[in-house]
């Protein structure tokens, strides 16, 4: 769906597919400027990877993405006897009120979401291992980044900073 059909601001409200939540999550995130706010019920599970707050398991790729464009807030549990039949999972009302830049401005969105992407690749990896590629222990540092952390133990500004770092230093 073309949501720049729609004029004016927008308020979003549904109860996703939970099998393809995420690859629409990211598809909203593209029109978080033109969105008042956002209500979703998903499973349980996912709301908490969204919230996610770093050096916590459910930290992750999803939740520095969505946090890069948005507050959110978990409202609400919903257990699995609300549904008629009821499902396997436990399922949560999610808030997500667009914040332009909420943990900075990544110069180059689409090498910043490679960095996310990358460095998350291998969870049990250092960040230094995942983001060989792009990244030495110069880079990491330079930025307050510890080569010996893991992905999930840095906090998603490191990331916007690390990214724009590293545009810079291509110039």
């Amino acid at each position: 769906f073309d949501f720049n059909s729609i004029e004016g601001k927008k308020k979003i409200v549904g109860n996703l597919p939970y099998n393809i939540s995420t690859p629409l999550l990211f598809r909203l995130s593209e029109v978080a400027d033109d969105v008042i706010d956002m209500h979703f019920m998903l499973q349980k599970e996912v709301v908490e990877r969204m919230v996610a707050q770093p050096k916590t398991n459910d930290y992750g790729r999803l939740g520095v993405m969505l946090q890069y464009f948005f507050d959110m807030e978990m409202l609400i549990e919903v257990p699995p006897e609300s549904f008629d039949p009821a499902p396997k999972v436990d399922s949560a009302v999610v808030r997500m009120i667009p914040v332009k830049h909420r943990i900075g401005k990544a110069e180059n969105f689409e090498y910043f979401a490679k960095l996310v992407k990358l460095a998350f690749h291998q969870r049990r990896k250092t960040i230094r291992n995942n983001l060989k590629e792009l990244a030495g222990d110069d880079d990491l540092q330079a930025v307050g980044i510890n080569p010996q952390d893991r992905a999930e133990h840095v906090a998603a500004e490191k990331y916007v900073e690390l990214s724009n770092y590293l545009v810079q230093k291509a110039v």
